[in-house]
């Protein structure tokens, strides 16, 4: 398997308008900044699924994407990332750690998640039943956290090398989290999120009846292309209910805000 590496590609950079508030999170003052990915040959008149990405914590951060769906799909998904707010950049969070678990740190990412959410659908045809969470390390973390708190707006949540979280109640809404289609991928030789944790997560996941998706890879904490690709494979089939299997790499489009 390979990690993934950035594309020497041509990016295309649009602006955007100012962000509004989201119906799960707080107002901002501030533009929520993010990166959109176009699907190949984009069918204005073909509803979309959506791919939200929440980075891990190194790197290009919201640009990350640009590493991450050519390894995904080239044609099935439109796909945002937001960014992390820097610390004062916004009222709702001061912390320089991504996707802070705390309690500020949620609401934020609750909203930036879903304003993202509505830039997309303003901007593409998305099938607003089909939008998928997803991230890597404490993105993986955090989307599985947004995913068991709102199961009703997501088709499914994906973890990749995140733990699943801990505090603030994040079974709170077991019942309805139980419908949730969820993926977990890791590292076989991960320090951060080591067997021993996967397996205590297993028996919680049993005793709760929640709906898992575990597969294991012969890497460190590390992000790689067998794992995107088993991503879009997991999510093809809850959207077309057939196993798909990868598509052969093109030239992507990208836009950034």
């Amino acid at each position: 398997m390979n990690r993934i590496q950035m594309l020497d590609q041509e990016m295309q950079t649009t602006s955007s308008s100012n962000a509004q508030a989201s119906r799960m999170g707080t107002p901002s003052t501030q533009t929520v900044e993010h990166s959109f990915f176009v699907p190949l040959h984009y069918e204005p008149n073909y509803a979309y699924p959506l791919v939200v990405w929440l980075h891990g914590p190194e790197g290009s951060g919201h640009r990350q994407l640009k590493q991450v769906m050519p390894h995904v799909s080239m044609r099935n998904y439109v796909a945002v990332a937001p960014a992390w707010p820097a610390p004062g950049e916004s009222d709702e969070s001061q912390s320089d750690v991504a996707w802070s678990q705390d309690a500020n740190g949620i609401v934020e990412t609750m909203y930036r998640v879903n304003d993202c959410i509505r830039m997309a659908s303003q901007r593409f045809n998305i099938a607003t039943q089909r939008v998928f969470l997803a991230g890597f390390d404490v993105g993986g973390s955090m989307a599985m956290r947004l995913g068991l708190a709102a199961p009703d707006q997501f088709a499914g949540v994906a973890s990749l090398g995140g733990p699943v979280p801990t505090g603030h109640n994040p079974l709170a809404n077991l019942h309805e989290a139980r419908q949730l289609p969820m993926l977990i991928g890791y590292g076989r030789d991960s320090e951060q999120y080591p067997v021993s944790r996967i397996c205590e997560e297993l028996r919680l996941f049993h005793i709760a009846g929640l709906s898992l998706n575990l597969r294991q890879y012969p890497c460190g904490q590390e992000l790689t292309t067998q794992m995107l690709a088993d991503l879009d494979a997991w999510m093809m089939e809850i959207v077309t209910g057939v196993a798909s299997t990868p598509a052969v790499p093109e030239t992507p489009r990208f836009e950034e805000n």
